[in-house]
Order: structure tokens, then sequence, then C-alpha cells
């Protein structure tokens, strides 16, 4: 339907009521008034003009709804289309870039990657690659804001006291006490070195502390330190025991201290110091005597009311087989008393 259409449709329904109308009015002509015979006319023609613009109404949404059919189906094809042409220009820069790769010319391959295909991940990447550091790291800083990637390749770059900014930034303090020592600044890497120790004493592990000062600040002794510490506060104590005693590589001082530090030892940690003889029983034959005195010594105490604790004589005694039978004919004889 058309405007002509409902327009021609308006005026046939006004002239049919105004024709009943004026039927009615020749009918009653000399009992009504001239105004009272208008004000019906304008009644009718209000009528009609509502009539009229609820057709126009529905008219629009009509041809809103048909246009609206007509742009899916004509849109929808363009889409596709497009889509399709998109597909096509972006898998031709693919092949270009990965062209100027094979043929190692880095920077180009990066320039399709970041002003072609707009991934300037991939651009990064390609020049670090490629081996330009520099400008890989100005794509991670100013396009990507990625802190950690454009200090590690300042850092391959050597540009140490940019890469150092950035991890200081970034708060990875052992980072940062490296690169200085790599520009031979020990005093600023020990100064950041000890930053991570005592994150790490806080954190109560001692023992990652006692490495920092053994391998980096090459202090010894304040490793061992740290790690005495941790055993008596009980802060990773196993561990600590373990390694100080490792650290300790004359065989002479070593024995002197397993018995002077087991002469310390509370009886709560008489436990975890078998454990650890363990260890150092194995590790020599001149400290077997020692930590076999200590571990029977233990043993002795604790098997009243722990007396599983006899199989530890085993790890002790490895290849007497007299032994293994006297732990067997204790425990049998420990489980007989108990049935009874």
């Amino acid at each position: 339907m058309n405007r002509q259409k409902f327009v021609n449709k308006f005026m046939a329904a006004f002239f049919i009521l105004v024709i009943i109308k004026v039927i009615g009015i020749l009918a009653q002509l000399f009992h009504q008034s001239f105004w009272s015979v208008i004000g019906t006319l304008l009644i009718f023609a209000i009528i009609a003009f509502i009539i009229f613009a609820v057709l126009l109404q529905l008219e629009k949404k009509e041809k809103e709804k048909n246009q609206s059919a007509g742009r899916l189906a004509n849109g929808g094809g363009n889409f596709y289309v497009e889509t399709s042409l998109f597909d096509k220009i972006r898998n031709k820069y693919e092949e270009l870039a990965q062209k100027y790769i094979d043929e190692k010319d880095y920077k180009r391959a990066a320039k399709v990657y970041i002003n072609l295909l707009r991934d300037n991940y991939r651009g990064a990447k390609t020049l670090e690659d490629g081996e330009f550091y520099n400008e890989a790291a100005v794509i991670y800083l100013k396009k990507l804001k990625n802190k950690s990637e454009a200090a590690n390749c300042y850092e391959k770059a050597k540009q140490y006291k940019k890469a150092i900014d950035l991890y200081k930034e970034l708060e990875q303090k052992e980072k940062v006490g490296d690169l200085y020592r790599e520009i031979n600044d020990i005093k600023n890497a020990n100064t950041y070195y000890q930053m991570v120790v005592d994150d790490y004493v806080n954190n109560n592990q001692m023992v990652k502390g006692s490495l920092i000062y053994r391998k980096k600040m090459e202090m010894p002794d304040e490793a061992q330190k740290v790690l005495l510490k941790g055993w008596e506060e009980d802060r990773d104590a196993f561990n600590c025991l373990n390694n100080y005693f490792t650290n300790i590589h004359d065989v002479k001082k070593l024995e002197t201290e397993i018995q002077n530090l087991y002469q310390k030892t509370p009886e709560y940690k008489k436990i975890t110091y078998l454990e650890a003889m363990k260890h150092e029983f194995k590790k020599d034959p001149k400290l077997q005597f020692t930590t076999r005195n200590i571990a029977y010594e233990i043993i002795a105490e604790k098997v009243a009311n722990r007396s599983e604790i006899v199989n530890e004589l085993k790890y002790f005694n490895p290849d007497d087989e007299v032994i293994l039978k006297d732990i067997s004919r204790y425990k049998m004889g420990r489980n007989k008393m108990f049935r009874n």
C-alpha cells in the first residue's frame, strides 16, 4: 500500500460520512441552528483524521519492516563478501611476513605485522628473534606496555642501565642485583641482594636466603648464620640443619659441629636430629662412629614412648644381620606383650 491509496481511502470515508450527515441535517433542517450543523461536521472531520493517522502509522511500520528485511538480505551478502576479502588480504600479509622471515629480513617482517596486520606482539617477537633487541624493547614498552619483555630485551642488548630501571619498577630485586653485578657495581648489587635475603627470611625461606649469601654475595659465614637461625627457631628446621652440615666440607670440623649442635638440641627436636644423622652417616666413614652413637642415644631415649623408632637402627647398621634380627625379635616381643 502506498500513500496515495491511503489518501484516497480517507477521502472516500470522509465524503461518505459527510453525505450521511448532510442527509440527516436536511431531514432536520428546520430544527437545528447553523453552528450546530458546523460543529457536527467538525466532529466527523476529526474522526476521519484519526482514522487517516492510524492508517499512516501502519503504513510506516510496514515500510520500515520491508526496508529492514531488504538491508538484511543485501547487507548480509555484503558482510560475507567483505569478510572473505578481508581474510584474503590478511592471508597475503601473513605470507609476505613469513617470506621476509624466511629471507632473514626481520625488520620488514616486523613492519608487516605492526603496520599491516596490527599485531604488535608478533612484530616485537620477530624483531627479538632477529636479535634487534633495542627495537623490540621499544615495541614491547611503548605499544604493548610490557615492561618485563622490554627489560629482557634491553638485557640481551646489554643495555643494562635501561634494564635495571625497568626491573626496579617491576620490583625484581634479585634481577637488579644480577645486573649490577654484571657491570661490576658490587655495592649496589649487594644492596639489592640483601633485600632479597630479608624477604626470604621474613617468609621463613631460610635455605633460599642462605643461597643468596653463598652463591651471589660470596658470604658463606652469613649463609651459615641464616641456616643456624632457621634450625634454632624451627623455621624449616630439618632443611636448614641438613644444608648447614652440607656446607661444612672439612670432615673433622663437621664431626665436631655435629657433636656440639646435638648437645644444644632440645628433646622435642631430637627426632629431627636423628633424621639428619641418617644423611651424615652415609656421607663419610669417618663420621659413622659419632653419628651412630648419637642415633643410639636418641633411640634409647624415645623407644619407651615410640616403639617403632627401633626401625631406625637399620640405617646405622645396614650390613649387620644380627641387629636386624634383634629388631625383628624386639618388635615381635612388643606385639606379643600388647596382645597379652
